[in-house]
């Protein structure tokens, strides 16, 4: 494990050297969450009230997630093209039900969801990142053993993305 922090602090040391930049991939990822979220609303609109112009619009907007989530999932191996659009519509889901929670002054089960939001939007960041080789993510004993994995990659990713930093 010593040696995964290490490989892990070297990319950080790259992205601070200017090789991604994460506050501009955040706010993207962000913007994806949206897009996927609108090419469900499409679909259910186009479902719910039998007008194909929804499936057009949906077909739109899936062409402008395609080509804006290339600019984040670059070079994807196995399935992580699928792994990372669903990484992305599960995390943008469980910030919406949190929020709900919220709402709903359900503040212990409002952090939940939020907490698994965050956990899942930085799996998606450690994968694209190749902090992490999807491959080996899938159910391995290791994944298994280490409850605290996804926590892991969640302190790393606090340190290193910063939305506020215009530089």
């Amino acid at each position: 494990m010593q040696k995964e922090v290490q490989q892990w602090m070297k990319k950080i040391e790259d992205v601070k050297k200017g090789e991604v930049d994460l506050s501009r991939d955040e706010d993207l990822s962000i913007a994806l969450m949206n897009l996927i979220s609108l090419e469900e609303h499409f679909y259910f609109t186009a479902m719910k009230t039998d007008n194909q112009k929804y499936l057009e619009m949906l077909a739109s907007v899936r062409t402008l997630r395609t080509n804006l989530l290339k600019k984040i999932v670059t070079d994807p191996k196995g399935e992580e093209w699928c792994i990372s659009k669903h990484l992305l519509a599960a995390s943008m889901r469980l910030m919406e039900v949190g929020t709900k929670e919220l709402a709903k002054s359900n503040k212990e089960e409002a952090n939940a969801f939020f907490k698994s939001a965050f956990e899942l939007w930085s799996l998606f960041f450690a994968i694209n990142l190749k902090m992490i080789d999807s491959e080996k993510l899938a159910a391995s004993a290791e994944t298994k053993k280490e409850d605290g994995m996804m926590q892991k990659f969640s302190g790393i990713i606090k340190k290193i993305v910063d939305c506020c930093k215009e530089w």
